[in-house]
């Protein structure tokens, strides 16, 4: 994918934590970190990580987890 140069303006204290998070190695440089923030916006505000993140799980397994321990649960309500 092709790449642009853009100037931004950061306040101090977000750059410093910025730094900080590269300091650690959590990223290459500043543009990496401030592409991936992006990235991470985009894709919430477009929801297409919910998406995502939801197409990993599988529906049978979910349903047993939310199922487990329901019938001891349900034998202990009252009838109506």
């Amino acid at each position: 994918m092709a790449k642009a140069k853009v100037a931004v303006t950061i306040d101090s204290d977000v750059l410093g934590e910025l730094d900080a998070l590269v300091a650690q190695r959590r990223f290459t440089n500043r543009s990496q970190a401030i592409e991936a923030a992006i990235v991470d916006t985009l894709e919430r505000l477009g929801g297409t990580r919910l998406e995502r993140e939801l197409a990993k799980l599988d529906p049978d397994e979910e349903r047993a987890f939310a199922e487990e321990g329901m019938d001891s649960e349900l034998a202990s309500w009252p009838g109506y």
